[in-house]
């Protein structure tokens, strides 16, 4: 019965309550105020996600000043390699400067031509910096050790506002304290025993020679920071203090060592501060404490533990930090991080084998980076389609895909000539003249000119050429006869290999070539010549309907193409054996021939 308070409801059952109406008809309410774009929540949280993740792939609209700053503790390596390399695309990307910086202040651990090595292997790989050692640049000196005194500034800095305090804890302590941390599986780190002695009394130790170092008082809870590839990077409950077993655990890494000189983290943000750098491309790195927050990519937990400190330091000087971009780590076909036993050799060691700059660059440009399009990226292209869209978690070195690389720019080289296939002409020389050299046996012509055979092969070997020592070996019959022996040992083989009739057959149709026709052509027809020869020898008739003499033609070259290779190749793969023919000559070629004839003529007897 309807009442005055309970107005009639047009088009609903009179059983239905409109307070309290079915589940249903509360879903056709809420869609009544959905608009056709009206997208879910989950939806709407993976559309900005992308969105985000897109804003950070792209390049700054501004130039970009970034830098490489290694150590010379040790040789550049593919990892460090790629690390300047990001950083030298995207200076020249958005029309910015790249900066080179020695971080020197280990001098315990420093190698005496490291420095030296260093901007030579970047020199050789076209990173030429804007700024720094040998060049200059506002912002130097570029050498860490010669900017102690501004470190030194910025540390009493922190002493005075109260960021950073000394620590006179003798190395003994601590060696305990670690050692017993370490047993009740705690991080090893700091109990902050000296960030309770007031400052003056602090000042007055330090004046009367006490030994010291200083150390950041980090905040007890780390923010989170944003990731140009990982996005948010950290927990709001990340603590730099846990308290374990009765004990205190504080990171308060060391800024300023006993001897004076400044840590990674110190010079590191004091440097990118007044050198202005804007963005900062590095790779994760390894760490052991628990305090920090995993990642994980390809099934290994890796960390970035130095930016929440160095984003502490950068607050606590009141300054603004540089955007960062963290890529992963570059692993063995083991999945280990790289070392010298896994591939991480020094640059200085693909040099030497003989890997051009540009393929190694190329090379070392797709692990860890995304790009659209083939993967031979000469550097003007790589400049050109450089982005930040790297690929998060960790990258496995293949060096199968540097060969593919440097065939695909020998093969360039080979085309274009110019400089380039000089070098590559110059790199394989010494390598010829050595094997000559080492035999008695050579039968280059004597009136062929060394380097211009060398170029003539190179033309037609370039599309698998990977390094000198590689050509010289696939490519050694150019320069001395294989053991004619070699012409039995193809088992594989056994039906197509000849007697010595066949061969007298083939010498004697290329007796009748002049040298001044010994060319690509004429050697085909002679071939031909010879193989027509021995399917009427065989009794199939040139001239029967019933043989398809293309066919026989097309098989029997085939054949005799193995065999001539067996001879005087040795089997080896190469360029087709009419090309082998013309580029060792006429002399050379009908040389070798008899010398098969005699070899397997006195085999028969």
């Amino acid at each position: 019965m309807q009442t005055a308070s309970t107005p009639k409801r047009s088009g609903l059952p009179q059983f239905w309550d409109h307070r309290n109406p079915p589940r249903l008809m509360l879903l056709r309410r809420q869609t009544e105020y959905r608009t056709a774009a009206w997208t879910c929540s989950r939806c709407r949280y993976n559309s900005t996600a992308s969105q985000r993740k897109n804003a950070s792939q792209k390049l700054p609209n501004s130039p970009a000043r970034t830098r490489f700053a290694p150590s010379p503790t040790g040789y550049l390596h593919l990892g460090s390699l790629r690390t300047a390399l990001f950083n030298y695309l995207l200076a020249k990307a958005t029309g910015g400067q790249f900066l080179l910086r020695i971080e020197d202040t280990d001098r315990k651990r420093t190698i005496s031509d490291a420095e030296s090595r260093i901007c030579r292997d970047l020199q050789w790989a076209g990173l030429q910096w804007d700024e720094g050692p040998m060049v200059g640049g506002p912002y130097g000196p570029y050498q860490q050790s010669e900017r102690t005194s501004l470190y030194q500034e910025h540390a009493y800095k922190l002493l005075d506002s109260g960021h950073a305090y000394r620590c006179f804890c003798p190395p003994e302590r601590l060696n305990d304290l670690a050692r017993r941390r370490s047993q009740l599986g705690l991080p090893t780190d700091y109990d902050r025993t000296c960030a309770g002695i007031a400052k003056e009394i602090s000042d007055d130790r330090a004046s009367r020679g006490e030994t010291y170092v200083i150390r950041l008082k980090v905040p007890n809870v780390y923010p989170t920071y944003s990731d140009l590839v990982y996005d948010t990077v950290g927990r709001t409950d990340r603590q730099s203090m846990i308290i374990k077993h009765g004990e205190q655990v504080y990171e308060d890494p060391i800024l300023v060592k006993s001897d004076g000189l400044p840590t990674y983290h110190l010079a590191n943000v004091v440097d990118d501060h007044h050198m202005k750098i804007t963005h900062v491309i590095r790779a994760i790195v390894s760490h052991q404490s628990s305090l920090y927050g995993t990642i994980l990519m390809s099934g290994v937990k890796e960390w970035m533990p130095s930016t929440p400190r160095h984003l502490a330091l950068y607050e606590a000087f009141g300054w603004d930090p540089p955007a960062f971009a963290h890529v992963g780590l570059l692993l063995g076909d083991n999945l280990q991080k790289l070392s010298k036993r896994n591939l991480d050799m020094d640059i200085r060691s693909f040099k030497e084998q003989g890997f051009f700059p540009e393929a190694l660059v190329n090379f070392v440009a797709l692990l860890g980076w995304s790009h659209i399009g083939a993967d031979f990226l000469p550097p003007d292209e790589l400049k050109r389609k450089f982005t930040m869209k790297f690929t998060k978690g960790n990258t496995v070195v293949n060096l199968g895909k540097l060969n593919f690389l440097q065939r695909k720019y020998a093969e360039n080289y080979a085309i274009q000539g110019g400089h380039a296939f000089d070098m590559m002409v110059d790199a394989v020389f010494p390598h010829v003249v050595a094997l000559i050299e080492s035999r008695d046996d050579s039968d280059v012509e004597n009136s062929r000119q060394l380097r211009q055979y060398i170029v003539d092969i190179l033309h037609l070997d370039a599309t698998r050429y990977i390094t000198p020592t590689d050509f010289v070996q696939r490519n050694q019959y150019f320069f001395h006869p294989v053991p004619y022996a070699n012409v039995t040992k193809h088992p594989q083989h056994e039906s197509r290999q000849p007697d010595w009739k066949l061969f007298e057959l083939m010498k004697h149709g290329f007796d009748s070539v002049p040298a001044s026709q010994w060319t690509a052509s004429r050697l085909g027809d002679s071939m031909n010549d010879t193989i027509r020869g021995v399917i009427v020898e065989q009794g199939a008739r040139s001239d029967d309907s019933k043989i398809d003499l293309d066919a026989h033609l097309s098989d029997s070259r085939s054949k005799l193409s193995h065999c001539l290779r067996s001879a005087i190749a040795g089997g080896l793969p190469g360029p087709s054996m009419i090309d082998v023919l013309v580029l060792l000559g006429r002399e050379v070629s009908l040389k070798r021939l008899e010398g098969v004839i005699a070899t397997m003529h006195h085999g028969s007897n």
